[in-house]
């Protein structure tokens, strides 16, 4: 009868470990990525908006 690799499985269960870290670290980049990109996309609208406010104080 084979003997059990304890260190074989032991590895695997850290292996598996670092996988769901990175897993659940990749997870909350990509949440926090889009909350930056949403603070570009507003930058742009609010420079915007000052010049609608210079036209119509032309008018």
């Amino acid at each position: 009868m084979a003997r059990q690799n304890y260190g074989f499985e032991k590895r695997q269960r850290e292996l598996e470990k670092s996988k769901k870290k990175e897993a659940k670290r990749q997870k909350k980049l990509e949440r926090s990525s889009p909350d930056a990109s949403e603070t570009e996309h507003d930058a742009p609208g609010d420079a915007q908006a000052p010049e609608s406010d210079e036209q119509d104080k032309s008018s």
